[in-house]
């Protein structure tokens, strides 16, 4: 392989050389998986039943030498490691005056590892998975109760048209990506889109802003290679020549390996993983659990009778052991609304889980509900309920339950204090006005 001879290689300024060892050793460990971690997920997934969440924990990727998650302190590692490998590269080779060759590579590296992932998480917008429609519970929580990021998340999961097109524009940036003429189109794109999604992180107290500042700076580095050609002719209003340096592939094997891996890449992250998120999307949404819940009794139930320790207590706003309402969602989770303080669980980063347990979506960034997974055994008639945040891990509840009618639940036993308790539940006819005007499609909603 040899680099294309109608290129001019005019020698690099010293300086020049410096700075780019410095760029390309600290790109080269930002993008190209060297951390143990990655290779221990890596063979723990099950590739004869492959999930969607497998890829795109995989589209994730990024180094982590310091601290377990994404963090700036991360990044200073990189840079130390840099500075100390381009000083080492600047003392032993004394004889390259470019790195054309070299410098074409790092960003083919940078632009496949950047539009892997974006389209990582394209499709689960695509397919409204990342921001889902709220759960009844959510629906059923004051506003003041949700954190900041909760509200914004909530807020893009009640318009799905819209969620799937800001998916849309990142599966065809990724796309972009993958083509070097259109490479620099892409990486503006990236900058743009992503650079919202940083600001919102900030804004909204998320916790994807180091990740997407982590691809903004990827697109920043592509996007240098065009920024004195674009400032020429649209600044200066000159003509420009485009610089068109890349490898000529002298042998067989070269050619037929670059398009055997570049084919390769988009039937994975691509066409497999569009697939497999479609899939999902329909079969196993994955921010809410998939086991189902209580038959047919999916719905909120207000507390008409509760009683702690054969004693009654009547409705009170501020009482924290009375019950106000108790919702049952599709699935095997049970949240209670009370006066009783919650601790709030966060969302640290973006992350497919399978395991429902790990499925925390629904209560993270959640208060004034406490909310628990349950088991059923349908022969005795009882739920054993596990609080759901991890504040809360060792709090377990066994109830009896019995059904008089479809709309009624009653539930006894035990609480967290150990006090015995006994409630009464009668379902509510409750319409909502988010659901009745997507299913009016602009006719009057009567409720």
């Amino acid at each position: 392989m040899t680099q294309d001879i109608k290129t001019s290689l005019t020698p690099w300024k010293e300086y020049e050389r410096f700075i780019f060892r410095l760029f390309f050793v600290y790109f080269f460990i930002q993008v190209v998986p060297l951390d143990w971690k990655f290779f221990k997920e890596l063979f723990s997934i099950n590739w004869l039943d492959l999930h969607y969440g497998d890829i795109f924990n995989l589209t994730r990727y990024a180094p982590k030498f310091y601290t377990p998650t994404e963090s700036f302190y991360n990044w200073g590692i990189v840079v130390l490691i840099a500075l100390l490998g381009a000083v080492i590269w600047t003392i032993a080779d004394n004889k390259n005056k470019e790195y054309n060759l070299l410098y074409y590579w790092l960003r083919v590296i940078v632009r496949y590892r950047l539009a892997i992932g974006i389209i990582g998480y394209g499709f689960l917008k695509f397919f409204p998975l990342q921001a889902p429609y709220p759960s009844i519970s959510n629906l059923n929580t004051h506003y003041g109760d949700f954190s900041d990021w909760k509200i914004f998340s909530l807020s893009l999961g009640i318009v799905p048209g819209y969620e799937s097109f800001l998916g849309l524009v990142e599966i065809i940036a990724g796309l972009l990506l993958l083509y070097r003429k259109t490479a620099t189109i892409a990486a503006f794109i990236v900058v743009v889109f992503t650079g919202n999604v940083f600001m919102s992180n900030l804004a909204y107290e998320g916790g994807e802003q180091v990740y997407s500042l982590y691809l903004i700076s990827l697109a920043l580095f592509l996007l240098a290679f065009d920024v004195p050609r674009l400032y020429i002719l649209f600044g200066k209003e000159q003509g420009v020549k485009p610089n068109r340096f890349m490898p000529f592939y002298s042998e067989n094997w070269q050619r037929t390996g670059r398009i055997t891996l570049k084919g390769l890449t988009i039937f994975f992250f691509v066409f497999l993983y569009g697939f497999k998120t479609y899939s999902g999307a329909h079969t196993d949404p994955y921010q809410f659990p998939k086991e189902a819940g209580l038959k047919d009794a999916s719905g909120i139930y207000d507390v008409s009778e509760f009683r702690i320790n054969n004693q009654v207590l009547p409705y009170s706003a501020s009482d924290p052991v009375r019950w106000k309402d108790v919702v049952f969602e599709k699935w095997a989770t049970l949240s209670i609304r009370s006066n009783r303080p919650v601790q709030l669980q966060h969302l640290a980063v973006e992350q497919v889980v399978e395991k429902d347990e790990d499925r925390i979506y629904e209560l993270a960034g959640s208060g004034g509900r406490h909310y628990y997974n349950y088991r059923i055994d349908e022969q005795k008639g009882q739920l054993f309920l596990q609080n759901k945040n991890e504040n809360y891990s060792s709090e377990k509840l066994v109830l009896q339950f019995s059904r008089p009618n479809k709309d009624q639940v009653i539930l006894s036993g035990v609480n967290e204090r150990n006090d015995s308790i006994y409630v009464v539940l009668n379902k509510m006819p409750k319409k909502y006005l988010l659901k009745e005007a997507s299913d009016g499609r602009g006719k009057p909603i009567k409720l």
